[in-house]
């Protein structure tokens, strides 16, 4: 009997057949891959479509994604996701101005997240991630609403919860908790997921493990739930029939003054109908009327026909308007202006806009802009902000004033309320963003911020759409877009705060802490670990 052995190296021996290079890169695109699609779950969660509970898969999946990933991993990964987020998101942003602004804003935006990533990855590694993991999600939130140009708190996760289960937790500790629940929740999911795969494979699972994943994703929906007392939209003091009027802008084609002075027309033709259809009783008699922000880019003060027209309208309505006005003082910045206006003794107050729009409203570093878009040079002249907070005595009722953009912004909202709003105006232009989700976006923000502070929210916009809001976050009235209207509804007039209003950034600076003692803790590990390698080297 005899044994033939071939060597390893004998020429005679065939090669084994070579790994196609596909294969070999298939598995390393699954994770980017993934790290993208949980991006683009967390948008498709947002308004218009009702789909708010993709977010908790969305979480689920970026939690994978990122669990114990090293730090440069998890900020390429957080990358890919902030991008599959943000730039479906923000394409509105580039409606009117092309792609530029819009690519830029997403990668800024999408930066801010692949920086979070990083502390969600490196949290990951300590028992009961998902809580670390959710209050570093939570700070990112805050510094990105708050940096640079003062923050652009679009995109965040609360705002994409209107019609969940949640909302209730705004009514606790406002948008960072609701929040940092939904995403605790989400990674919890997959902790649970995670948790059940190991215990099917090792039939040992220990039970503190099991508890934590569990609790993670049981707490926050049995606080959403045990929150419902605090969603209230009764009528603590009393009533008020308020009208929100939506003009309409012309058709594109006009010049500048032109299309100004049409947008201006098309709101004081709206309220005279208005006041006809009162008077032949087909409506209530409002107590006051609200029109949108930029409904008369005329200064009323400087221009005479404006100011004429304006006060026709108001006292064929007879009662109290706040006009959005665009004022230009003949030295200093642009203001953008909401203006009380009585029918007896015309213009008695103003607001000033607070939060105004950066590469919008002002154009921060105006010359290494114009380097990237020539569009910048569309806005010749900043607008300044206002310091003091808006809050009208309307035919007497306390209405607090919130100007587009600025409801995205949680102090803005919140000091109407401390300073005696009963009730919430979102007078808003988003004509430039024509039929996007933009509209719709900012809406669900309104929606929120009735929950959060439990007041009625109307929202006045030039083109739509425009919207009542009961203090529970119901849409009770609502407009089409670019359709001229008039949303007349009797609302309820609250005072009472909700803990969040009362708590302020206390909620949110809490998660921060949380968030700072995660990251502290894991940089502790490394140095421990770092110097036992020394010592046994």
């Amino acid at each position: 009997m005899s044994a033939t052995i071939t060597s390893v190296d004998d020429p005679q021996q065939p090669a084994p057949a070579p790994v196609p290079g596909g294969r070999r890169l298939l598995p390393r695109l699954v994770r980017p891959a993934a790290a993208v699609i949980a991006g683009a779950l967390l948008y498709l969660s947002f308004p218009p479509r009702p789909l708010w509970w993709l977010v908790l898969p969305g979480f689920a999946l970026l939690g994978w994604v990122l669990h114990e990933r090293r730090l440069r991993a998890g900020f390429g990964l957080g990358l890919l996701a902030g991008l599959g987020f943000m730039l479906p998101l923000l394409h509105w942003t580039g409606e009117e101005v092309g792609p530029v602004p819009w690519l830029a804003l997403a990668a800024a935006e999408a930066l801010f997240i692949a920086v979070g990533c990083i502390g969600i990855a490196a949290v990951s590694r300590l028992a009961c991630w998902p809580l670390w993991a959710a209050a570093v999600w939570a700070l990112d939130e805050g510094i990105r609403a708050r940096i640079p140009f003062g923050g652009f708190p679009w995109g965040k996760i609360a705002f994409g919860q209107a019609d969940s289960v949640f909302l209730p937790l705004a009514a606790v500790g406002g948008t960072p908790l609701l929040s940092f629940a939904v995403v605790l929740c989400g990674f919890g999911l997959y902790e649970a997921v995670r948790q059940f795969r190991t215990y099917r494979s090792t039939r040992a699972v220990p039970r503190a493990a099991v508890a934590a994943a569990a609790a993670t994703v049981l707490v926050p929906v049995a606080a959403a739930f045990a929150a419902l007392p605090l969603v209230d939209d009764s009528a603590e003091d009393g009533t008020a029939t308020v009208a929100a009027i939506q003009g309409n802008v012309p058709q594109l084609g006009l010049d500048f003054n032109a299309q100004r002075r049409a947008v201006l027309d098309n709101h004081v033709r709206r309220t005279e109908q208005l006041a006809q259809e009162v008077k032949a009783g087909k409506v209530p008699q409002p107590d006051f009327v609200l029109w949108p922000e930029n409904s008369s880019d005329l200064d009323p003060y400087r221009n005479a026909d404006a100011r004429i027209v304006i006060d026709d309208a108001v006292k064929a309505i007879g009662v109290p308007t706040v006009i959005g006005a665009v004022l230009d003082p003949d030295t200093g910045k642009l203001r953008n202006t909401l203006i009380q206006w009585d029918p007896k003794k015309g213009p008695v107050d103003t607001y000033d806009k607070r939060h105004i729009q950066p590469f919008g409203e002002y154009i921060p570093m105006r010359s290494f802009v114009r380097l990237f878009s020539s569009d910048v040079d569309r806005v010749q002249r900043d607008f300044g902000p206002g310091k003091k907070v808006g809050v009208f005595d309307l035919a007497g009722t306390n209405v607090g004033l919130v100007t587009c953009y600025e409801a995205a912004f949680d102090d803005a909202v919140r000091d109407t309320v401390m300073h005696g709003g009963q009730l919430i105006a979102v007078p808003s232009n988003n004509a430039t963003f024509g039929r996007s989700e933009m509209t719709y976006q900012q809406l669900a923000m309104s929606r929120v911020r009735a929950v959060e502070h439990s007041r009625s929210v109307v929202v006045p916009v030039t083109s739509g759409v425009s919207a009542v809001i009961r203090p529970d976050g119901t849409i009770v009235r609502k407009s089409k877009l670019f359709t001229p209207d008039a949303l007349v509804d009797e609302v309820p007039l609250r005072s009472s705060l909700t803990p969040a209003t009362r708590m302020g950034t206390l909620p949110e600076g809490v998660l921060a802490l949380l968030a700072v003692a995660g990251l502290g803790w894991v940089a502790v590990r490394s140095v421990r670990l770092r110097r036992n390698r020394s010592r046994a080297a």
